[in-house]
């Protein structure tokens, strides 16, 4: 008596049978692999443009900013480091520099208190007419940066409705735009104005994934609104206040509008900013792309830097 026996199938890892050999024998080409060239084939095109539209560009300007020479005479710097030695002793790039941070230090806390008080406001169920107050705060966000700078610098004139207002009140006029400390006021404001909404919905969104036990229960122990706020809200917001603070470190080291529109970096270079700087190394007068682009990096250092120490700082966790 014979017994018929049927070839063994060989299984694949995950059990199933393995008929990658007589599918390649066929000429038939796997599903994982034709699922895998399928996302690459999506994934290329945009992988490509990104490198074409972005990486390409910062890699140029790292070349440029080790050469020296005007226009589209560029030729390699003596020593190589020449562009960025010149900085150490540009003073108008230290001036530029300086007001920078002056801007960053005042402007970005209070901008980030502000919008993280109003975003708890704003959450309160009870608060009649809270849609109303939010879409108010909000939208200066969407204002244009060349229109909201040319009205702020239109209310700080000399003859403008701020003074004329001051004048009605027995005050003299203030000269906003023509004295150094007034001038950096003025951008300072026009940032809050713009930007604490922005950084408010942000807060509102977390606000939202809060358990609203853990409020009831520091209600229950006896806490108060100021410290139920400072001891259970704010902790619980640690990961959105991280990001907003990245996010408005890095927006203010690039500042340029502000700078180019309200005050044209004026008193003389009183209320320049390092992008400004750059613009005007770049494109006024005779382009020098090389020390430009050596401004840019280190403008990308500076961000980089911040950046790594406010997550080193905020990302501690228990």
């Amino acid at each position: 008596m014979s017994v018929t026996t049927q070839p063994t199938v060989p299984l694949a890892p995950d059990g199933e049978p393995d008929l990658t050999p007589a599918k390649r024998r066929g000429g038939r080409m796997t599903i994982s692999r034709r699922t895998n060239l399928v996302g690459w084939g999506f994934l290329l095109p945009a992988a490509g443009l990104v490198t074409l539209m972005s990486f390409w560009p910062m890699f140029r300007a790292l070349i440029l900013s080790f050469q020296s020479g005007r226009g589209t005479r560029m030729r390699w710097a003596d020593p190589l480091w020449f562009n960025y030695t010149r900085l150490l002793e540009d003073k108008v790039f230290q001036q530029t520099l300086a007001n920078t941070f002056i801007y960053l230090a005042i402007q970005v806390p209070i901008m980030l208190i502000l919008a993280l008080i109003l975003a708890n406001l704003l959450n309160d169920r009870n608060l009649r007419f809270r849609g109303l107050f939010r879409t108010a705060i909000f939208l200066p966000c969407a204002v244009g940066l060349v229109s909201y700078a040319l009205v702020f610098r239109t209310m700080f004139a000399n003859d403008g409705m701020v003074n004329v207002f001051l004048g009605k009140l027995g005050f003299d006029p203030v000269p906003w735009l023509n004295n150094p400390t007034t001038a950096k006021l003025v951008i300072v404001m026009g940032l809050l104005w713009r930007w604490t909404g922005y950084n408010m919905i942000f807060y509102l969104a977390g606000l939202q994934n809060i358990d609203p036990n853990t409020l009831e229960a520091a209600r229950i122990d006896g806490a108060g609104p100021i410290r139920t706020f400072l001891y259970v809200t704010v902790p619980q917001l640690k990961p959105m206040i991280l990001l907003t603070a990245i996010m408005s470190t890095n927006g203010t080291l690039q500042l340029f509008d502000e700078s180019w529109n309200l005050t044209a970096g004026g008193p003389g270079y009183a209320s320049m900013t390092m992008s400004h700087y750059l613009y005007q190394v770049s494109f006024q007068g005779s382009p020098n792309f090389g020390y430009a682009s050596a401004i840019s990096y280190v403008i990308l250092i500076l961000v980089a830097i911040l950046a790594l120490i406010q997550m080193k700082v905020g990302d501690r966790r228990d």
